[in-house]
């Protein structure tokens, strides 16, 4: 395994410059703005880039969205190195966030921890050496009711246990996504024991 941590570094490269598709969207999104606003833009065109580099910011991407929002860059790193969802360093294909806060603790997040070590050799911060796996232990994700719950990527596993999360894992090695939402089937936050409907698509 790495530790390629989530901290204040930035991580160089040697260059970087919008998609086409992505330009253009980027424009849109300043043109939302009204003139000398456009530094308000600075967080989408952060998520754009991201997206579009595999899921992580090098320092040249968030130069380019200096340049495109007229700031300076240190503007632009304030922003990146302050807010967590914007990672500094490479992450995996699958970038497990683990929910530490009380309602997850209390429903076992200390279970799914010692899993995702059992099975995947990582803790926080750290990269599997063949670069299919992070993970981040992160403060509220919003989803107490469906407790305790792991994000992947940008999708929300919830009522997971040690079993539901060994067969998540063993899939996404596979290269396969299982449907996200709630792993015991009850349907969205109902009361546990009403299952989701067959026609339920989530």
């Amino acid at each position: 395994m790495s530790a390629n941590g989530h901290g204040q570094n930035i991580e160089s490269s040697e260059a970087f410059e919008f998609s086409a598709e992505n330009l253009e969207k980027a424009q849109k999104l300043i043109a939302k703005y009204p003139e000398g606003r456009q530094a308000s833009a600075i967080m989408p065109l952060l998520d754009l880039a991201q997206r579009q580099n595999d899921n992580w910011l090098p320092r040249a991407a968030m130069d380019k969205v200096a340049e495109i929002c007229g700031v300076s860059p240190i503007r632009v790193y304030e922003v990146a190195t302050f807010y967590t969802m914007y990672n500094k360093k490479p992450v995996g294909k699958w970038f497990l966030q683990l929910c530490r806060t009380t309602p997850c603790w209390l429903r076992g997040c200390e279970d799914l921890k010692s899993v995702i070590k059992e099975k995947l050799g990582i803790d926080h911060g750290e990269t599997t050496s063949d670069g299919l796996f992070s993970l981040l232990e992160v403060e509220c994700l919003g989803a107490c009711v469906n407790a305790p719950v792991v994000q992947v990527n940008d999708d929300y596993y919830e009522d997971l246990d040690r079993e539901k999360l060994i067969a998540l894992l063993e899939a996404l090695q596979k290269g396969e996504q299982p449907p996200f939402g709630s792993m015991s089937g009850r349907q969205c936050s109902a009361p546990e024991g009403m299952e989701a409907p067959a026609s339920d698509d989530r």
